[in-house]
């Protein structure tokens, strides 16, 4: 029976900067405790070079936990150069299976929006090209978002990470075959639209993630996030939509298998 799958964590955000002998020992006590909470396979997601290479080294823990990575330019990076980024990529890691975390943010606009949409279609010409997932991220973008995917065409395996839109974004986002990925935010006090967006995803489209180390869920906000936490976002989405949470366990892993092309459990 399959475990959760976090569909969408950063682990090396805690643990693989740190210049310290035993960084892994220190991953397999997060990945630990994440067996412990039932869940059996995570993604780890980069957002650099650097990161991105580091989410493929995390692969390399022994773990119960079955650990893949993706790599990728983060829209708050996007100024940066890809080059790095896509020849990582082309390395066909063995355990790389997406292009991401990429996309466009502008609430924040760490990058100019210009550098953020060419980063952005480079990185869907990269997931054709490898044929690998496509994993967004869009925070306040997403006219320029459905405006490149459709000129651009969307990857048959692409996923809005860390989904926080309306109804109506939800509604772009499927018409247009992305998956949704849900992470804590959902059970945020303000949340009440992006509840109403989780109901509206067919569950063969919806993942579940922990976005760690951030995005905490209710009731640990204000923690460090970590992959064990899924368990509580996803048997939370599932209640919310009135499902089973054994049935939402097991479709939500497979879904995230089928995204990632990974071998069913």
């Amino acid at each position: 029976m399959s475990g959760w799958t976090d569909a969408h964590c950063h682990l090396q955000d805690n643990f693989l900067h740190s210049s310290t002998n035993g960084q892994l020992d220190d991953v397999n006590d997060t990945l630990d405790r994440a067996f412990a909470a039932g869940i059996d396979r995570v993604v780890v997601v980069g957002t650099d070079a650097a990161s991105s290479a580091e989410a493929l080294a995390i692969t390399s823990a022994v773990s119960p936990v079955e650990i893949y990575a993706t790599v990728g330019l983060h829209p708050h990076d996007a100024k940066e150069d890809l080059g790095p980024v896509a020849t990582l990529a082309r390395t066909r890691h063995e355990r790389m299976v997406g292009i991401g975390e990429c996309g466009l943010d502008y609430f924040y606009e760490h990058s100019p929006r210009a550098e953020q949409r060419r980063a952005f279609s480079a990185q869907i010409a990269l997931a054709h090209e490898l044929d690998v997932a496509l994993v967004v991220h869009a925070r306040d973008a997403f006219d320029d978002l459905f405006s490149i995917l459709a000129s651009e065409g969307v990857p048959p395996r692409t996923v809005i990470h860390c989904f926080t839109g309306t109804p109506g974004d939800a509604e772009g986002c499927l018409e247009l075959g992305c998956d949704i990925s849900i992470a804590g935010v959902v059970t945020f006090k303000n949340a009440d639209s992006l509840r109403e967006a989780v109901k509206l995803v067919p569950l063969p489209r919806l993942h579940v993630e922990t976005d760690s180390p951030f995005l905490a869920p209710v009731p640990y906000r204000g923690r460090s996030n970590e992959p064990s936490f899924v368990s509580v976002v996803g048997a939370f989405v599932a209640q919310l939509r009135g499902e089973d949470v054994e049935l939402f366990r097991t479709t939500t892993a497979s879904n995230s298998a089928r995204l990632f092309h990974l071998a069913p459990r």
